[in-house]
């Protein structure tokens, strides 16, 4: 029969064994899983899909149905979103009318507050829902009016004006011009402020004096 040295004895060599080395390829596969945007949504459904009929055992069907709708999201097709979020309208609609309904109901103010801010919070959620259904269905366009850009002398105009009604936006128009400034600064080149004029065909009574109409040198 062992004593109680020997039981002292053999506890402490269990404490000093040390731990097994973590898998190394089963910890990446738990971390990539945990990230997964499809896996996370899984598991919440899971939790709160009871009334749905949605058990544990359903989480691998519902991940991969969700990573099928996200590669329908990355190729543009936006109809799941747009029907989630109207049915999520939906969804905050009868959860403000169920509240303001109850709020009157109550016999102390401070309950009916409490009935009717929650009613209120949800109906600010639901028009915000509304938002963004609209924003995706519509999103906004900018259009600027006047753009000077002035890169290295060379300037660029940018003039758009807004479309007009049922119609897509205009491009705008770029206009590019040569550097301005006096000539002396720019390319080596001078103003010549000696040299004669010539009379135009537009003003012949500026003509130059002939000899006969000279007077007489002295």
């Amino acid at each position: 029969m062992a004593t109680k040295k020997q039981a002292a004895t053999a506890a402490g060599k269990r404490e000093a064994r040390p731990a097994a080395a973590p898998d190394r390829a089963k910890s990446e596969l738990v971390a990539k899983m945990a990230l997964r945007p499809s896996v996370n949504a899984a598991a919440v459904m899971v939790s709160y899909g009871k009334p749905l009929g949605i058990e544990q055992d359903d989480i691998g069907a519902l991940m991969d149905r969700l990573a099928d709708d996200v590669k329908g999201v990355w190729a543009g097709d936006m109809k799941r979103a747009e029907a989630m979020l109207f049915g999520q309208a939906h969804a905050l609609q009868a959860i403000f009318t169920n509240l303001a309904r109850r709020a009157p109901t109550q016999e102390y103010m401070k309950n009916w507050e409490a009935y009717l801010r929650m009613a209120l919070k949800a109906q600010n959620q639901c028009r915000m829902t509304l938002e963004t259904l609209a924003t995706i269905k519509n999103p906004p366009v900018v259009f600027a009016r006047q753009t000077n850009i002035n890169n290295g002398g060379q300037q660029q105009v940018n003039n758009g004006a807004a479309p007009a009604p049922g119609q897509g936006p205009t491009r705008a128009a770029n206009v590019q011009t040569a550097p301005t400034g006096l000539l002396e600064q720019q390319h080596g080149e001078w103003l010549d402020t000696g040299a004669a004029g010539k009379a135009g065909g537009a003003d012949p009574h500026l003509a130059p004096v002939g000899e006969v109409h000279r007077p007489a040198k002295r």
